[in-house]
């Protein structure tokens, strides 16, 4: 009887909290909550503005409180708009855009929705079809494997 070929895949270990970029969007050293839970990807986006733009929609909007550079505008191409539960459980329309994360030393090409987050602790929270299919595997009670220290720079509100 013929043996079975195993086929083994390598798998990148990421923890629950991890530093990514967004290079694409000059974002750099964001920490990110890993959540499994959440399927879409979501950024915390302040003072967002629509403009048509060569027949495509543009969004403009600001990253608070991540860093030196967070008051700049980031400007990405909106790719769709639909409804997405927030973390109340309550559906709300977002704006969704596609950009590169840079995580674990890979770069994946992901959806991103716009969505208030100033009262959650982190910035950016990596939903599970980012990482679906790619080879990483999250490990719950691990946090920061692919980088050195997290350092969280968001400022408290007053």
């Amino acid at each position: 009887m013929p043996k079975k070929k195993i086929l083994i895949r390598s798998a990148t270990e990421i923890g629950w909290l991890e530093l990514v970029e967004l290079p694409e969007l000059g974002l750099k050293r964001l920490p990110a909550k890993i959540d499994t839970g959440a399927n879409t990807s979501a950024i915390h986006a302040e003072n967002i503005s629509v403009n048509a733009q060569d027949g495509a929609d543009w969004v403009s909007f600001n990253v608070p409180d991540i860093g030196e550079d967070s008051q700049q505008p980031v400007v990405a191409k909106i790719v769709s708009r639909r409804k997405i539960t927030n973390t109340s459980g309550v559906p709300e329309e977002r704006i969704i855009i596609c950009t590169t994360l840079a995580l674990g030393g890979q770069s994946y090409e992901i959806e991103l929705s716009l969505a208030d987050r100033g009262n959650m602790k982190y910035p950016i929270i990596i939903g599970r079809s980012a990482i679906r299919n790619r080879g990483i595997i999250v490990n719950p009670s691990r946090s920061n494997l692919n980088n050195r220290k997290i350092e969280i720079r968001r400022s408290k509100k007053a």
